[in-house]
């Protein structure tokens, strides 16, 4: 059965077909809104780095046609009858899961995204056997439980990036402590997640060293981002002067990477948190977490209770990522540029104003 035929819902996207990884127009269904759902109106969409890897089958995992997109926000325009939270007219949005067992104690525990059973809000099978779309299309119907509110002093365009990258940093800084006032916290890589780590960092009252291996990028995380200092770090004086000095490091590359001088940066009891995923596997020195008691960690996203409160945070404290809104017919440029780190810092994509179905 096709696309279209699979549910009752007409619906219009950009998809992939192949490893190409080329996007083009394409009309596909949704499901009708069942009691629990909500369908809205997509207005944005930001493009993330998953994004590219999944359009050209890097992780191996694609089925096509894809739909990508899972940093969606837009406007209430449907809800089930058993809907409690949401009304039509609602700035709402969805991040990168649409579902999960509900049962186990991950679900339980309001981490839905630690789930074994969590579904993909793109390219992944939903309970009913078919293949999720994401947000690079017109309309999205999406069961409650992972409709996160926007609060309405939050642009929606804006607001589209925090769905992944926003909680993607957010998460750990709490759940690893390093979100107290007065802690020293290493972020390396100043893209996509960096930036807006820098942000939320400084908004929880904690002193930011951004580490880079591009000396050209300290005025701009100085001055535009607002961290406290810059580390370059190729430069073994730099690193040697800073031995030690800090509580923790988020760790946004997503390439392979020497771990040593990160962990000879932290302090004894230093964290450090693993965000990239990098292709190859990183190589792990075992002896400076023996003599530190440091620790390595990783984290993946965040579950619906702690994305809605990082919205909330974000509304409250003015933090917003760094964003370049592109029309739907510049998404296979944006890719290009994205693959080339060529972007202050995420693309989002104006939906609303300029997917047409007869594009």
């Amino acid at each position: 059965m096709s696309a279209q035929e699979q549910h009752p819902k007409k619906a219009f996207g950009w998809a992939a077909r192949d490893s190409y990884g080329v996007l083009s127009p394409f009309i596909f269904s949704r499901r009708a809104t069942g009691e629990n759902d909500v369908a809205f109106k997509v207005l944005y969409c930001g493009i993330c780095h998953s994004d590219l890897h999944m359009i050209k089958n890097e992780w191996g995992q694609t089925v096509y046609p894809l739909v990508p997109g899972h940093e969606i926000t837009g406007e209430v325009t449907d809800v089930g009858c058993k809907v409690k939270k949401f009304k039509v007219g609602d700035r709402v949005g969805v991040g990168c899961m649409v579902g999960s067992c509900h049962s186990c104690d991950d679900c339980n525990n309001n981490l839905e995204n630690y789930c074994s059973g969590m579904i993909l809000t793109y390219g992944a099978k939903y309970h009913d056997g078919t293949i999720t779309y994401g947000g690079y299309s017109d309309i999205m119907v999406v069961d409650e439980h992972f409709i996160v509110r926007i609060p309405d002093n939050l642009p929606l365009d804006a607001a589209a990036p925090l769905l992944c990258a926003g909680i993607t940093v957010y998460s750990p800084l709490r759940y690893y402590g390093l979100d107290k006032p007065g802690l020293h916290v290493g972020v390396v890589g100043l893209g996509g997640l960096g930036h807006v780590a820098i942000k939320f960092a400084k908004a929880m009252g904690v002193k930011v060293t951004v580490i880079s291996t591009s000396p050209n990028k300290k005025k701009e995380a100085m001055e535009n981002l607002g961290a406290d200092s810059f580390l370059v770090s190729r430069d073994q004086d730099q690193l040697q002067a800073a031995m030690g000095t800090m509580d923790g490091i988020v760790d946004t590359v997503s390439a392979k990477h020497p771990l040593l001088p990160l962990l000879g940066l932290l302090k004894n009891h230093g964290k450090l948190v693993l965000l990239g995923a990098p292709e190859k596997p990183h190589e792990l020195p075992v002896f400076p977490l023996l003599s530190g008691r440091k620790l390595v960690g990783g984290s993946g996203i965040g579950g619906m209770k702690e994305t809605q409160e990082m919205i909330d945070f974000a509304a409250k404290h003015n933090v917003k990522p760094n964003i370049e809104v592109i029309p739907i017919d510049y998404v296979n440029s944006a890719m290009e540029r994205l693959a080339k780190s060529d972007v202050k810092y995420r693309f989002v994509i104006d939906i609303g104003n300029t997917m047409k179905a007869t594009s």
